[in-house]
């Protein structure tokens, strides 16, 4: 029925009521109210927001001069260093769309990505390019090549890299235009517009690419200032790989405050202490992963910052035996969650007045859940997936986590079956089970793929990992189902020790049944190091197939 509201008539949409929401915009504010304020802090190199703007106007210009304009994608192959985030802003303000290549893939799939994706142009730094060469032979078509030539890139002893691909170094490139004014630039006509394009790491098949809008890239990275409390006094860490979900978007979140990006090359936790003191680190994130690293770093390495430090932590659950560690050595551990599909973050732990008065282990326990949707995202429940009706809030129930709202990907790029599955009914199906608390929080309990059904009993692998990481010589641990006669499946741990620690797998047994029910202790233990994804997450796929083959 057409309304006939006042409201809704004779009230025009125009230029002075209406823009595309962009992060792009976030740059272009901070060089105007903060030109002097250190912008970015790479070993020896310091750009100011002025410099900053000027240099992604320089890139922009240059990528528009090739011919490189609306809708045709840019690859790059980058580490954690000031072109990576001048890329974030000067892609997507000539309307082009960005693919962040995971510098730790292999040639063939990086091949295929440039394919998919149709890239018009590959702007790589130098230490890749013996699999970026690689990955040009198989993809079999010439595409444009910028190199960058990081002075922070130092091989070590038998470690290749330093080969030019390329006509044109990066800084001679954002130079080889002449400068036009931004306005010139920008090809934002549509907040929906396609900008940037992120695969992902799935473990049969290839990759899916996910698109990300400009609306979304905006929001999500409002949604990381204000959960994490940046300002323009903040200096951030990048240890969080850029390429993995635009950097969760704090590549645009941390511009958004006017705060400092200090980069990164390597992830090792004698250079993370080494700049948290030297910078004075206020913020950072990373997977579970690396705040086990940073937890089980010696003494004589981990130095701190004059302040506590907030780290924000998504993926995987990370053990609260984990979060109690790093809270110990001078972090405040904001637990996140969300896939590449959602931006990164979707969803937050925000803690409750009454946890400060919790002990540590009962705060630790409740920090590691799910939480709570985005304050910019529009609602995450869990459901029932045959009846898509809302699982109660017993803590009990488990269902699928679902997620909907303005941060959720546009879709599968060339691959409509896929993104009709993920969108079914409304919400976009995570494949995460888990319940909700009374109070509203999501707990994830596992995977749909990695839940243990044994004799009728579902058994959640996070359950027993949270107790293997309290085991005292546990520095990793991986729990997966293995195939069993009579009760169908049963718990097999993988354990990675700590240095200079042994142990036996009846000591390990022994450590769970005090702490667990009786059939969710393991049956087996398997000691050794864990095979990891490219982005540092436990290939569980590889383990299950090690036991059911075995």
């Amino acid at each position: 029925m057409a309304s006939h509201s006042i409201f809704e008539q004779d009230l025009p949409q125009v230029a002075a009521n209406y823009a595309a929401l962009t992060p792009v915009s976030f740059l272009q504010r901070a060089a105007a109210l903060r030109p002097e304020h250190t912008a970015i802090v790479h070993g020896e190199r310091r750009y100011n927001y002025r410099e900053f703007w000027s240099r992604t106007c320089g890139l922009a210009t240059a990528l528009k001069a090739q011919g490189i304009g609306r809708g045709d994608c840019v690859a790059a192959m980058c580490s954690n260093t000031p072109e990576m985030l001048e890329l974030h802003n000067a892609v997507p303000m000539i309307g082009a769309v960005l693919n962040s290549l995971n510098i730790r893939l292999d040639a063939a799939t990086i091949a295929f990505i440039l394919d998919h994706g149709e890239a018009k142009a590959l702007i790589t730094d130098s230490e890749f390019s013996p699999v970026i060469k690689q990955a040009l032979q198989i993809l079999g078509r010439d595409i444009p090549v910028i190199d960058i030539v990081d002075s922070e890139f130092k091989p070590a002893n038998g470690e290749s890299g330093g080969e030019l691909l390329g006509k044109t170094r990066y800084e001679d490139f954002i130079t080889s235009s002449a400068a036009v004014d931004a306005s010139e630039l920008f090809d934002i006509a549509d907040e929906w517009q396609s900008l940037s394009l992120l695969y992902t790491s799935g473990t049969t098949g290839n990759p899916k690419g996910c698109v990300y809008h400009h609306r979304g890239a905006y929001l999500n990275a409002l949604g990381n200032l204000i959960t994490m409390g940046l300002n323009q006094n903040s200096r951030y860490l990048w240890t969080l790989p850029m390429f993995h979900c635009d950097g969760w978007t704090f590549t645009w979140g941390v511009t958004a405050a006017m705060a400092t990006h200090i980069c990164l090359r390597k992830v090792e936790a004698a250079a993370i202490f080494n700049s948290i003191a030297d910078n004075d680190v206020t913020h950072m994130c990373g997977a579970p992963i690396v705040l086990n690293m940073l937890a089980n770093a010696p003494a004589d390495v981990q130095k701190q910052a004059g302040n506590r430090i907030e780290i924000a932590t998504g993926g995987a659950a990370p053990p609260s035996a984990v979060i109690e560690a790093m809270e110990a050595i001078g972090f405040n551990v904001t637990h996140l969650y969300g896939l590449t599909e959602t931006y990164g973050p979707a969803t937050v732990c925000l803690p409750q007045q009454d946890w400060e008065s919790l002990s540590l282990n009962d705060r630790s326990a409740r920090i590691a859940r799910q939480g709570v949707h985005y304050l910019t995202l529009q609602d995450a429940q869990v459901y029932d997936a045959a009846t898509m009706t809302a699982t109660p809030n017993d803590a009990t129930q488990i269902g699928e986590l679902m997620i909907r709202g303005n941060t959720v990907m546009k879709g599968y790029l060339k691959n409509p079956k896929a993104t009709e599955q993920a969108f079914a009914g409304g919400w976009f199906h995570t494949g995460d089970l888990g319940v909700q608390h009374a109070d509203g929080y999501v707990e994830i309990k596992d995977r749909a793929k990695d839940i243990i059904i044994s004799g009728g009993e579902n058994i959640s692998t996070l359950e027993i990992e949270e107790t293997l990481y309290r085991f005292p010589k546990t520095l990793e641990a991986a729990v997966v189902a293995q195939p069993d006669e009579k009760w169908g499946e049963t718990p097999c741990a993988f354990i990675t020790l700590k240095p200079d620690t042994e142990a036996t797998v009846d000591e390990v047994i022994e450590y769970c049944k005090t702490r667990l029910a009786g059939f969710k202790v393991p049956r087996h233990v398997i000691f050794g190091p864990l095979p990891k994804t490219s982005t540092g997450k436990i290939q569980k796929f590889e383990l299950r197939e090690r036991v059911t083959n075995a």
